[in-house]
């Protein structure tokens, strides 16, 4: 891990990405049908708005080429405040995230 996320880390160091107990949100899972090729897909809650970015599936997302199975299988996705607090505070390119209306 590079020395700057473990700084970062170390000291809580997360911005306005931080959910109200202070912690960064990395992951979650959903129920949404994933299959190979979405990596990098939007995932968008009910007003539309971007919440993450698919990132994997469970083992059982990967029978989804031939059918869905709501009650087995789970799309693993990257939080959105992670992806900005990694452009921003890790690789220092906040003016790529000043460009971007974010919703609170």
């Amino acid at each position: 891990m590079p020395e700057k996320l473990k700084e970062l880390y170390a000291a809580s160091d997360y911005g306005r990405y931080a959910n109200k107990k202070g912690e960064l949100p990395v992951a979650f899972l959903s129920n949404l049908d994933i299959t190979g090729g979405n990596s990098g897909s939007p995932i968008l809650n009910g007003k539309g708005e971007l919440i993450g970015l698919a990132f994997d599936g469970n083992w059982e997302a990967m029978s989804g080429d031939i059918a869905f199975e709501p009650e087995l299988q789970r799309c693993i996705g990257v939080d959105v405040r992670y992806v900005l607090f990694i452009i921003e505070k890790f690789a220092g390119a906040k003016w790529l995230v000043d460009e971007l209306d974010i919703v609170k």
